[in-house]
């Protein structure tokens, strides 16, 4: 099974369905069984539906915007 470092890291690929066959099966199984990567993607989906708002200004709320850059550290590999 794949790590949930890797799942995240597939996740909005997966959203915009640009994953190979194989690495979307392992993402699902994953997905399966962890939680918090379910409420990571969640998250995704949420953050995608505001940015996809005609005309979006988005003013995110203090708690989404800590947990997208939090989200956006863990892509680049941080801690």
């Amino acid at each position: 099974m794949i790590s949930c470092r890797e799942a995240v890291a597939r996740l909005w690929a997966y959203l915009d369905r640009n994953l190979e066959r194989l690495q979307e099966q392992e993402l699902e199984e994953h997905l399966g069984l962890c939680r918090h990567c379910c409420g990571e993607l969640e998250f995704a989906r949420h953050v995608r539906a505001l940015l996809q708002r005609p005309g979006a200004a988005v003013e995110l709320p203090t708690e989404t915007r800590a947990k997208l850059e939090d989200f956006i550290r863990q892509l680049g590999g941080g801690a």
